[in-house]
Parts: C-alpha cells; structure tokens; sequence
C-alpha cells in the first residue's frame, strides 16, 4: 500500500491553478477523457494552437478523480532547452536536491511510490525528449499517470490520444458571449456568423470578444470580413483553421496602431510573465519611449493580446504563447530581436547583481521570492550568454551572482547545470574576474553536493588564476570555500587555518556579507569539533548580532545551530529547543535543505536528553530522507554524524531495537513538510521518562580526534 504525500507546503492536492472564469463547452470531450483517464496511465490531448488543449486538459484533471497525492501542473512552454525539462519537473513538485545526482534520478525516487497524476502542458517544442522522460517515469513509477496537452503526440507506449477539434457553433457563441459579457441576444445571429468565420478556435473567439468592448457584433463581423480578405491563411498546405487562427491573431494585430504593433513585437522577448519596470527598460526607446509603454500596454490589455496577474511579486502580465509568437515574427522580421534579446538580457543581469547586494538586507526573503519569480527569464538570459559569441564572461558573471539562490534557496542542481557551463567557456579572457567569480561559487556548490574532487579542482584553478590576475578577492573566496572542503572532510585544523586566512583577508578588503558571516560561522564549527566550545560560541553570537542589526536570516540560522549546541552541552534543553525552531523555520523558508536537516538532527538529539527517545526516534528518522537529498548523509563527516551517533545511542538503549527502529519508520514516512511541522510541534517533557544514560562526547566516530564538549552536569540526559 502507497503511503499518501504532501510534497508541497500549502498545496496538499497538488498545485493546478484556480480557474479564474467560466469554462464552457466540451462536456462530450471531458467525458471522454475521463474514461481515457481511467484505463491508460498517459492520455494526450492534441490540436491545433489554440483549439483550447490546455484549457480542456486542466479542467480534465480538475474534475477527474484525484489520486492520493494530488495532481500536479507542469508548463513547459516557457522552457526552451531539452535538458532543462526535468529540471522544470523537479521544480513542479518543490524538490530540493543538493547532490550530485541527476534531476532524473531525483524525480525516480521522489515518484517511486507515489500515486498522482501529472499534467504535462505545452511540450511540443521539446518532444522527444518530453517524450523519453515520460516513458521513463511511467516504466519506473506504477503509482503515475500523465495527462498531457500539445500538438503532436509524445509517442510514447500505452498512449492514448484525444484530438480535440473546434466548438461547436453553439458552444462558440456561448463562449464570445461569456468573454464578452454580453447579456442583449438580439445579434444571436450575427455572433453565430462570427463564431463560424472563426472556425469556432476558442483562442480566436476569446480575441474577438476582446474587440468587442469597441465594436458592436456587426462591425465586428464587417471589420473580420475585411481583415480574412487581407490577411489571407499561413504557411503552404496549412490546415485551413491552422490559417484561421494566424489570420485571427494577424487580425488583432493589424487592428493595433504602431506603437501597439511595436510593443507587441518587442514584449516577446519575455519567456514568462514580465512587471512593468522590465517592460519599460527592455522595450523603451527607439520609437518608444519608456514613458509611453504603460499606455500602450493598457492598449494591449484592452485587446486582450496581453493577460494580467496578481503575484507575490506584484501585478505582472503574461501573452498567450502563440500571441508571443507571433510578436516574436514580426520582431526578427524587423532586424532587431537581438538587441531586443540584449536589453533583457542586461535587465535581469542588473536585477540579479541587485538582489545579490540586497540577499544582505532585511529583505532576504523578498529576493528569494522576486528571483523564484524571475527564473524563466534568467535561464533565458544565461541561455543568451552561453551561446552568443562575445557575451562569455556575461554568463560566467551572471551564473556566479546567482551564488545566493543556488545555495541558499535550495537550487543547488540547477546552479551546477549553469555553472558547470559557464566555465567550460573560452574567449572570456579579457573578463578574468567573471570566470574566477563561477570557479568559486561552483566549488562552493560542489562541495555541498558531495562533489568534493570537482570542488577541489575548481577552487584550486581559482586561487592559482587569482593569485596570476591580483584578484585578492576571489584568492579571499576560494580560500575561504577551501575551508569548507577542509570542514566538510573532517580535517579540522586546515579548516580553522583556511578560515581564519579568509577572515583576515575579507576584513582587509572591506568585504562584509552573508558569505563573509558564513565563513565566520564555518570558523566556529571547526573550533567546536577541536573542543573550544567557548571561542566558537562567541564568534556566532557575534555573527547574530551583526545579522540582527541588517536584517540577515539565512546565516544567523546557522549560528543560531552553533548556539543551540552550546545551549545542548550545558545542559539547557529549553533554550536550544527554542533556537532550533528559530532556525528550522528560518531554513524552511529558503529550502536550505543542508541547514534543515543538521536542525533537526540536534533537535532530535536535544529531545532525546529531555527524556522523550520516542520522539527523538521519530525525529531523527524524519531527517534520513532528507539527506537522501542532500547528497553523502552528513557529509560522510564524524564530526557532523555526532549528533546523531549520541541521539541513536540514547534513544536506542531505552527504547530497545525493536520500538526504536518502529520510531525511526514512522520518521521516514513523514513528508518534508510534515517533519517540519511535528518538529516545531513538539514540546518539552514535564519530567523525565526513563532512568538517565551516560552521554559519550560528541566528536569523531572513529575517535580519532579531539571531541567537542560534552552536556553539563545536567546534560547527563535521561533518554
């Protein structure tokens, strides 16, 4: 029996968007694919662009049973590179992964048992290997079926296909009217006309109804007939509704005036929903001006060519993918989409280098939110770099800026993905500040996967370029990341070196940032792990201070982690508790993955000493799939195991094998979310529950090296 999931926080059933106004028609079409659905794992709803594919899929999937862990929408028509598709699938679900392993084998092991239904949205351009994928998943995931919608079939085993065609003329008027709002049927007829001219192509008819806010339904039809006499159909041998929709969408856009036409044209560069700053600065100028592009994209709100959007972000605007298209002809037609592709390229180059000066600001989490938000046109714009001759050192840049997302939002695959690209580059020699900037955030990034032979190379080439170039701050980073090799390896007295060394080197060139407090926490373990507990305790909370005073969450949760184990060791459970939810919360709230389940771990070990080992079990059984996607469990390091070795072995003893392996299931099958939740949930004891257990120091495993300090008198916990 499949155990029921919640992947996603605040999205239990999965995470397909609210219908936002009336669907209407296609009650054979649903019906039919409902009983598709109930017989085949992969159904596929093919058509026309336009035809209402998506549409009809997702009110499909809405109404269809839904399976125990929920349905769940990918939209792939913002993604133009094969190997980002599963990138876009890990994405979909809100998997964290900060291995080394492909997206491929996260999304096999997240999907293994699991029963859900997966709605796959706009893959026509990335067939094949949409195609491969999804044979792949289903081969090796029984509990998955997929839904999905595009052009062409994904030719995949087992598939069943669904052509859907136009409205019928009934269901065409209903929808014009619905669009429309129009309540006087005395024109029945004459939006039936329309309705037939159109072909009945939902898309067609919903930009017609935009035109009717202007005209009335007969001048709409005169000015259609006018505009299918000029505008005659598409490409040769084009199905005639493929024509009818071209000429549609040509129809509106012959209807706009120049700067509308212009505008149009250049907001196609936009791979996803764009803000009215990014608009302006990328389409202003040149026979528009900044200034104007708010009228004239209100125009285009009017018309319908362009939707609006609340966000977390703020009101955005989003084109239909083949309205994008369209601009996107009569913008290389005009000779200037590479320029157009530049100005938004340096749009979101400037934002990046902005939210990485602001990633040190009270407004951590606005960044994490705005840069989620602004993943589809940043892979865009590194997708310029890395492929357009000269621009190199851009990419190189751009890939390492991001350093603050990549690790501190739990994007540590995608990262790797640009990062490893970016200096592969040649020809950036003119920009050697670029390269070594993406030498160390992917060692940084390496090492966090587990990669630590890469991580060496990588930060090595930087120190030795550095070094060649007088870049004294890249030599501050690389050494500084080669402290954390040294640290995540257990050798403890390199690490202080290296870490001091950066220390050192940061202060005299003035650096103070997360990273720089990163490196100062990194410090403090390394000293913990030697036994200097008091150094290591007064260096994070010097570190939480400098954090309160700016605003900075993502490090303090990691001195909040030191000074919760200083709190462990002298025996004040209360206080490390309430620090460790301070900082699970915190780390939740970036899925930082490495500094969640070190969290939790503590934590465990913390209710273990309270006298609660059930609970302890459980907790610490919670955090063994989440180093599953971290990468080597705790680093493979016997300093970072301690907590656990000392947790297992209290717990252990007084729960007996048996219960205690009982507990340590239960934690494993909770969801991330759940975990979460049960340990900010928990409570202290009232009083002990079992007699009290000798606690080994905590330090290597092998015992090979100085431990740590050990609970007070009063740490002698009962487990």
């Amino acid at each position: 029996m499949r155990r029921s999931q919640r992947p996603l926080a605040g999205a239990p059933s999965g995470n397909l968007p609210i219908e936002l106004d009336a669907f209407v028609g296609r009650t054979a079409e649903l019906a039919e694919l409902d009983a598709l659905m109930d017989t085949a794992r992969l159904v596929t709803v093919v058509g026309t662009g336009g035809v209402g594919k998506s549409r009809t899929a997702l009110r499909a999937a809405s109404l269809h049973r839904a399976p125990a862990d929920g349905i769940w929408l990918v939209e792939l028509a913002s993604v133009r590179e094969a190997d980002l598709v599963e990138h876009a699938l890990v994405e979909t679900f809100g998997l964290t992964d900060h291995t080394g392993r492909p997206p491929r084998t996260v999304l096999l092991d997240h999907l293994a048992e699991r029963e859900l239904l997966l709605v796959v949205d706009g893959f026509e351009h990335l067939a094949e290997p949409c195609g491969a994928l999804v044979r792949t998943l289903l081969r090796r995931c029984p509990g998955l079926r997929v839904l999905a919608s595009g052009r062409r079939p994904l030719n995949v085993e087992g598939e069943r296909i669904l052509a859907l065609g136009p409205l019928p003329e009934r269901d065409a008027v209903a929808l014009l009217a619905e669009r429309a709002a129009l309540s006087d049927t005395r024109d029945a007829d004459t939006l039936a006309e329309v309705c037939r001219r159109l072909d009945g192509i939902p898309l067609a008819v919903e930009l017609a109804a935009g035109r009717l806010r202007a005209l009335s339904p007969a001048g709409l039809l005169e000015r259609l007939d006018d505009r299918f006499a000029l505008l005659t159909g598409g490409t040769s041998g084009a199905l005639p509704r493929h024509q009818t929709l071209r000429t549609t969408v040509g129809w509106s856009h012959e209807l706009c005036g120049p700067a509308e036409r212009l505008l149009w044209s250049r907001l196609s560069v936009f791979t996803g929903a764009f803000d009215l700053d990014a608009a302006e600065y990328v389409c202003g100028g040149h026979g528009l001006e900044s200034p104007e592009v708010l009228d004239v994209l209100e125009a285009l709100l009017t018309q319908s060519v362009l939707a609006r959007e609340e966000s977390p972000t703020g009101v955005r605007y989003r084109m239909l993918d083949t309205v994008r298209a369209y601009g996107a002809e009569w913008l290389a037609a005009s000779g200037d989409a590479g320029r157009m592709r530049r100005r938004h390229r340096d749009w979101y180059m400037g934002l990046a280098t902005y939210c990485e000066l602001d990633w040190f600001s009270p407004r951590q989490t606005a960044v994490a939110t705005r840069i989620e938000a602004e993943l589809p046109h940043l892979r865009a714009a590194l997708e310029f770099c890395l492929t357009e001759p000269g621009e190199a050192h851009l990419g190189q840049y751009l890939a390492g800026t991001l350093w603050f997302y990549w690790v501190g939002c739990g994007r540590l695959a995608e990262g790797r993905h640009w990062l490893d690209r970016a200096v592969e580059l040649d020809g950036a020699e003119d920009y050697p500040e670029s390269r070594l900037k993406a030498l160390w955030v992917l060692g940084y990034v390496a090492i966090l996967q587990g990669g630590t032979v890469d991580a060496l190379a990588a930060l090595q080439e930087c120190r030795d370029e550095a070094d060649r170039t007088d870049n004294p701050l890249a030599v501050a980073y690389a050494v500084h990341r080669m402290g954390c090799l040294a640290l995540v390896t257990d050798d403890m007295e390199r690490a202080e070196l290296l870490f001091r060394e950066a220390l050192v080197r940061y202060r005299q060139l003035g650096e103070l940032n997360s990273n720089v407090l990163m490196g100062q926490v990194e410090l403090a373990m390394s000293l913990v792990f030697q036994g200097d507990l008091p150094a290591a305790l007064a260096l994070c909370e010097e570190v939480e201070e400098i954090c309160r005073e700016h605003g900075e969450r993502w490090t303090r949760a990691y001195a909040l982690y030191v000074i919760a184990y200083a709190a462990w060791t002298r025996g004040e459970y209360v206080r490390a508790r309430e620090l460790l939810r301070e900082c699970i919360t915190i780390d939740h709230t970036f899925r930082d993955l490495v500094g969640l389940v070190l969290a939790i771990e503590l934590l465990a070990l913390v209710t273990a000493s309270e006298g609660d080992p059930a609970e302890a079990a459980v907790l610490q059984g919670a955090a063994e799939p989440v180093w599953g996607s971290v990468g080597l469990p705790l680093f493979g390091s016997g300093y970072f195991s301690s907590p656990r070795a000392l947790c297992r072995q209290q717990a252990g003893e007084l729960l007996g094998r048996a219960r205690y392996e009982r507990c340590l299931a239960k934690g494993k099958a909770l969801t991330l979310d759940e975990a979460v939740e049960r340990a900010l949930a928990s409570q202290q004891p009232a009083a002990p529950a079992a007699p009290k257990v000798s606690v080994p120091r905590p330090g290597r495993s092998d015992g090979t090296r100085k431990p740590a300090g050990s609970p007070a008198k009063g740490g002698e916990a009962a487990g």
